[in-house]
């Protein structure tokens, strides 16, 4: 392998072109941009009435098996592929969620790619971009103040404070926020009560964001966000707070989905970004619908495993009008993660893995945690998709390893299997998964739901328990079974579910690798989004609002003496 800079320091060499003669490379009017400087657009929604009538490209999602807490690359695959189909002469667009400064300067890093597989220009995408998380953190927290104003001034719509759901958001990782008590000072600060902050990419504004299909859908489902409820167990809206049309005119922009570029100048439309453990975790359903009508292939993007962002994906924005099923399903995993779940090493957030167990060639290991990637692609086959596995080469990995995972994948029901090296090789080391994509695109999808709206919310939640995680049953704290009983009377029991968990584990428990069975999943608490449009129960312990490591990423990060950006990755 050769020596491969950093990430900052590819993207700063490199040469971007400017955002418009991407944009015509696709069909995009100059007069359907909107520039933030040369290299950064938002697209007029006034295009979606130009390409209706143009035909759908390819779908594909992707998504991984349970990863490390160092992630599996999925996101540099993602970008990987688009450029494998680029060098193979494909017209395509890849879509991605932005990223939240917390992941960024907290453990995980930034969303837009690693090595020579990078979306540009990275150390704006990174950072403040167009400004839409900020938007998303003022219409949240303009509904959070007058709900208190409102409470405060008289409480003409009878709110119970103690049931107020929304709370204040902000775009950095910080522990010592999550629980808060307000209103201290007497009554000109308000009414004392106990609530926390979120990062705002955990606010429903930011889901909203992602499944609105127009301006004024985005409006109504603003409109339908429940703030709180009252004494008699009324929902209270943003629309009765008469908040809901000020909170779309913050967002007004941010709706416009964001167009820059790869490093081999492919188009990227990057819009919107929710959390996939505790929100649905995709990109924006505009940037979809724009770029499946104006290329032959999409590549997109699901967060984290299979078993939430990809699951989601399914249930959740597959079901809204201007999307269609995905043709094909990419799932990413890596030897080092197989390992993992099959007890060679474990990893902790923050905290590097042992080089010489990496070095060390462990088949045995391989084959034990082999169950997480069976289940991930047991899980796609659910919804009658075909199914990839691209495994992220890494440097210590042993033709034998590789070997292992191949036959393990295509005896669990893989179509196929690739290597990728996208991050060392960029395009040339995605055109085998490119060729892989290509060949699966061309059979038959079965799409299917794994469950019916009309079915009771416990079913939906058991089905996905069950069948998605493997769990032996679910039970239910007596919280989550009055929150069930109480949204099945106001009619919310249609919607879909969007499951709260973590990440690190096909069940609630991080510890439990590999492929758990026979557990019990706890909910502890099941919550309302109704204007994104789903149910979201809490199962385990899930914080809203995450917390820095021992040594944030962010301590890296500077201005040299020219004022270029320095140890951002």
């Amino acid at each position: 392998m050769k020596n491969v800079p950093s990430d900052l320091e590819i993207a700063q060499a490199a040469k971007l072109k400017p955002i418009t003669e991407i944009a015509k490379r696709v069909g995009i009017k100059e007069d359907e941009l909107e520039l933030y400087g040369k290299y950064k657009a938002k697209i007029s929604l006034s295009i979606l009435s130009r390409i209706k009538n143009k035909p759908f490209g390819k779908y594909i999602d992707v998504t991984a098996i349970t990863p490390t807490p160092l992630g599996e690359g999925k996101t540099v695959i993602t970008i990987g592929l688009s450029l494998g189909l680029n060098k193979l002469k494909k017209k395509v667009i890849t879509t991605l969620r932005q990223p939240s400064m917390g992941p960024v300067f907290g453990i995980k890093g930034g969303a837009a790619g690693g090595g020579y597989s990078q979306v540009l220009p990275m150390e704006d995408i990174n950072l403040h971009f167009t400004g839409d998380i900020h938007a998303v953190g003022a219409a949240n927290n303009l509904l959070a103040a007058f709900i208190d104003n409102s409470v405060t001034k008289g409480n003409k719509l009878n709110i119970n404070p103690d049931t107020i759901i929304t709370r204040r958001v902000v775009d950095i990782s910080d522990r010592s926020l999550r629980q808060i008590r307000t209103g201290l000072g007497g009554e000109e600060n308000g009414i004392p009560r106990d609530t926390g902050f979120d990062i705002t990419v955990a606010s429903e504004v930011m889901a909203i964001l992602a499944l609105s299909n127009s301006l004024l859908d985005l409006r109504q489902r603003i409109g339908k966000m429940i703030a709180a409820f009252t004494y008699d167990g009324k929902p209270v809206t943003a629309q009765d707070l008469k908040c809901a049309g000020a909170m779309t005119v913050l967002l007004k922009d941010a709706i416009k989905p964001n167009l820059v570029q790869t490093i081999d100048h492919t188009p990227c439309i990057m819009h919107a970004g929710p959390f996939a453990n505790i929100a649905h975790g995709n990109n924006s359903i505009l940037a979809d619908m724009i770029a499946l009508r104006l290329a032959d292939y999409v590549v997109t993007e699901s967060g984290f495993g299979a078993d939430c962002g990809a699951e989601k994906f399914m249930d959740i924005k597959c079901r809204l009008p201007g999307l269609k099923p995905p043709d094909t399903v990419v799932i990413v995993c890596s030897v080092r993660a197989l390992k993992m779940h099959g007890g060679a090493f474990k990893a902790a957030p923050g905290k590097k893995i042992d080089e010489a167990v990496l070095k060390k060639e462990d088949v045995d290991a391989v084959r034990k945690g082999a169950g997480n990637l069976e289940k991930h692609i047991e899980n796609i086959k659910l919804f009658g998709v075909p199914v990839v596995v691209a495994i992220n080469r890494f440097l210590h990995d042993t033709d034998k390893e590789l070997a292992a995972v191949k036959e393990i994948a295509i005896k669990a029901g893989a179509e196929d299997v690739a290597l990728s090296e996208v991050w060392e090789k960029g395009g040339e080391g995605g055109m085998e998964l490119a060729r892989a994509v290509i060949k699966t695109c061309e059979k038959k999808s079965d799409f299917r739901f794994l469950y019916p709206l009309d079915i009771p919310i416990k079913e939906k939640i058991e089905l996905i328990a069950k069948k998605i995680y493997g769990a032996k049953d679910v039970s239910y704290s007596e919280e989550a079974e009055k929150k069930i009983d109480c949204y099945t009377k106001l009619g919310y029991d249609k919607l879909p579910i969007c499951m709260a968990k973590t990440h690190l584990s096909l069940s609630h428990d991080p510890e439990l690798k590999a492929r758990p069975r026979d557990f019990i999943l706890p909910v502890r608490d099941i919550r309302v989004s109704a204007g994104a449009g789903f149910l979201y129960p809490l199962c385990g312990q899930m914080h809203t609002m995450p917390g820095l490591p021992s040594v944030p990423a962010g301590t890296k990060v500077d201005i040299d003496s020219e004022g270029k950006i320095v140890g951002l990755f």
